[in-house]
């Protein structure tokens, strides 16, 4: 209620400034900002002296919520009833006076003579919309939020319209938490407003405390679809609340039966998919995939999900722990597609995944280094996706010991994208290769220059590199450091993250008392990451944000926390702890905007 009299104030001292001039007027200017300021201190004794001084002004009505109130915390209830029963006379048509005296009789403990003059206000609301909102936002005002909601319900009675005043007690609900009528609210309006999908999937997972909570809103959802089987937004509904407890194969049970019992083309389920891969469920995704190729090649879904099928057992095979044989059939798969399709701009995706499984985790870089040397000579490819191969090309020439190969191409690309996306990271990858040599001077010039770059992660990138590079050049010991650290980054470029590790462990070794111990932090947290050892990556992250305030990489490792808890540990609140800090602590963060994006729909302030 005190945002809301703020704003009431803010409205009274403009009213009030307008009448300090008029003719035997005895109020100071500036009394009605001091009575506001005395009320929010809760000086209530000097703001009630000043507040009955306003009040008293013919005209100045405006001033009743606050004198009114101001009675009310001084427990001056004689005097609060004698001026809202002159209100009541004077206005007998006003609702507002009557609820503020039901409000007085509930402060002094009749709250039985408090609800029967409320319900008898609301059993006098005329069929007008505008007086049923009116008298709901009176309610609204002195804190009788239940009113407020038999207010709008028996509007809803009146104009026979069971939808309407639905953001208002959306608004309601959320505030006072009260879960099962959120739920319910929800469920009755979504059928008719669709759009709010995504705005019950905030608000509900920012008030939801527990998986009892989800499994409540599981049970009302399934009662919803008996009535209504055929309402595709509950089987949606129903699928986020299944995924938000992680049970990703009951969120496909779902799905498949709807598809099934609707007959339908399985549109609603390819389109579901991308939310298992978002958060992991690879296993269930490829079981839908499954699902939708029994539909036969002549379903639309067919080939795309043919396609996504085998990018799904990527993202499955290169996360976590996998084994040769598993990475070999998968390649396999890629060739026998290419081999149905033929090599064209339209399979290039199943080109470079052939070829990023052969130079990263086969032990083939060779035959990598062909298929992209091929794909750059294919007709029908855009100058963007040319640029782009040449990049690719530009990583595995590292790999088969070409660096000055790749040297070349990175800059030919540069040129040619001169200040665009791709040839910027063209730009940053020759910086990073002069980085792997032990080149710094030239890597540092090369990351300076990007620092203004368009596109902000590139800039953010070349930044920190620049700050790695300067802050670890000072001596000779500090190179060499670097040096070492840069070789470990070379063995991660290669995959090959536990040769990495123990490079970086013996930095300590060999140089004490370098200064790289938070870098090297953050490279261990992407392994553990990479590794899906996500709360390993935490705890390591955590040391980042506390042992390095004024580190380059804490900024980084605050949005990484966040992301990690939200998608990954399934911990809202911790996520807004971390997203909320690297909002207030590093304002100029490239990622402060993100964060902020993501603290809020946390919060649930998508109502």
């Amino acid at each position: 209620m005190n945002r809301l009299l703020f704003i009431i104030f803010l409205l009274l001292t403009f009213g009030a400034g307008a009448q300090v001039f008029r003719p035997n007027q005895q109020v100071a200017p500036d009394e009605s900002t001091l009575a506001i300021q005395y009320y929010q201190d809760g000086d209530y004794e000097k703001a009630v002296v000043l507040l009955e001084k306003l009040y008293a002004i013919p005209n100045n009505d405006a001033y009743f919520d606050i004198y009114f109130n101001a009675l009310l915390k001084l427990k001056r209830y004689d005097v609060a009833e004698k001026v809202v029963k002159r209100e009541v006379k004077k206005n007998p048509q006003s609702e507002l006076y009557p609820i503020a005296l039901g409000k007085l009789y509930q402060e002094k403990g009749d709250v039985q003579a408090a609800n029967k003059i409320f319900n008898e206000v609301i059993v006098k609301l005329p069929k007008e919309e505008y007086r049923i909102r009116n008298l709901a936002n009176s309610f609204y005002r002195f804190e009788n939020y239940d009113f407020a909601v038999e207010t709008f319900k028996q509007g809803r009675k009146l104009l026979g319209n069971d939808q309407a005043f639905a953001f208002e007690l959306l608004n309601i609900y959320r505030f006072k938490k009260d879960k099962p009528m959120l739920m319910q609210e929800y469920l009755d309006v979504m059928a008719t407003m669709p759009q709010l999908l995504p705005q019950a999937e905030a608000v509900l997972s920012s008030v939801f405390e527990d998986k009892n909570d989800y499994q409540i809103f599981q049970a009302a959802i399934l009662k919803k679809i008996q009535k209504e089987p055929d309402a595709e937004i509950y089987i949606q509904l129903l699928t986020w609340n299944y995924i938000q407890q992680q049970e990703f194969d009951m969120a496909l049970r779902q799905l498949i039966a709807y598809d099934k019992r609707t007959k339908a083309d399985g549109g609603t389920l390819f389109n579901a998919i991308y939310t298992f891969v978002d958060n992991g469920a690879y296993e269930t995704a490829i079981k839908a995939y499954d699902y939708l190729l029994t539909k036969g090649k002549d379903n639309q879904y067919y080939l795309p999900s043919k396609i996504e099928m085998l990018n799904t057992r990527y993202n499955l095979r290169t996360t976590g722990k996998y084994t040769v044989a598993d990475l070999d059939l998968l390649a396999k798969d890629y060739e026998a597609l290419l081999e149905e399709n033929g090599k064209n701009r339209n399979t290039l995706f199943a080109i470079k995944k052939l070829a990023n499984l052969q130079a990263y985790y086969l032990n083939q870089p060779g035959k990598a280094e062909k298929e992209l040397e091929e794909a750059i000579k294919m007709p029908g490819i855009n100058e963007q996706e040319l640029g782009q191969l040449k990049l690719d090309l530009g990583d595995i020439y590292i790999l088969t010991n070409q660096p000055w190969e790749a040297f070349l191409v990175y800059e030919q690309v540069s040129k040619q994208f001169e200040g665009q996306p791709v040839g910027n990271e063209a730009r940053f990858r020759s910086a990073k290769l002069s980085f792997y040599q032990g080149n710094f001077e030239y890597s540092n010039g090369q990351c300076l220059v990007l620092k203004a770059a368009t596109s902000q992660l590139i800039a953010n990138d070349a930044l920190n590199l620049s700050l790695l590079i300067s802050d670890n050049i000072q001596t000779p010991a500090d190179s060499n450091a670097l040096k070492m650290y840069a070789d470990a980054e070379m063995l991660l470029f290669r995959n090959l993250p536990e040769k990495a590790v123990k490079k970086m462990d013996s930095i300590a070794i060999a140089y004490p008392q370098n200064s790289l111990a938070d870098a090297i932090m953050m490279s261990k947290a992407r392994i553990f990451i990479k590794a899906n050892d996500f709360q390993k990556a935490a705890d390591i992250l955590k040391k980042v944000t506390e042992e390095f305030k004024d580190g380059i990489w804490t900024d980084d490792a605050l949005f990484t926390l966040g992301d990690l808890y939200e998608k990954k540990l399934n911990d809202i609140a911790q996520a807004k702890i971390y997203f909320q800090k690297l909002i207030t602590d590093y304002p100029g963060s490239m990622f402060s905007t993100e964060a902020r994006k993501r603290f809020r729909n946390l919060r649930g302030d998508g109502v």
